[in-house]
């Protein structure tokens, strides 16, 4: 999976198409992301000890990660993501202007 967690992503597809955030969790083994902000939903939350406010709580679910993309700042969208070697480093690329990716 080329996204990680930091990532800011584009989502592509989805209710929230269109949508930038930051990855808050990455799931490789799944094949899903949080992103910051998107894929809300509604929880119902029973009271604790802890928390002694029960009630609805709106979090992040997962989604796809076939659904988003890494955000280029410079080209000012979601952009494919390659690979090259630099000082003996992989270092994730823009395929779309060559911008070196976070």
């Amino acid at each position: 999976m080329k996204i990680k967690k930091g990532d800011k992503v584009v989502v592509i597809a989805g209710k929230d198409k269109g949508k930038i955030g930051e990855v808050v969790a990455a799931m490789p083994k799944a094949g899903r992301v949080i992103v910051e902000g998107v894929n809300m939903v509604i929880k119902h939350q029973k009271p604790t000890p802890n928390m002694q406010q029960g009630g609805r709580i709106e979090k992040e679910a997962s989604i796809d990660a076939s659904n988003v993309m890494i955000y280029s700042e410079k080209d000012k969208q979601g952009v494919r993501v390659g690979y090259k070697m630099e000082n003996g480093k992989k270092v994730r690329v823009s395929k779309k202007s060559g911008e070196i990716l976070g």
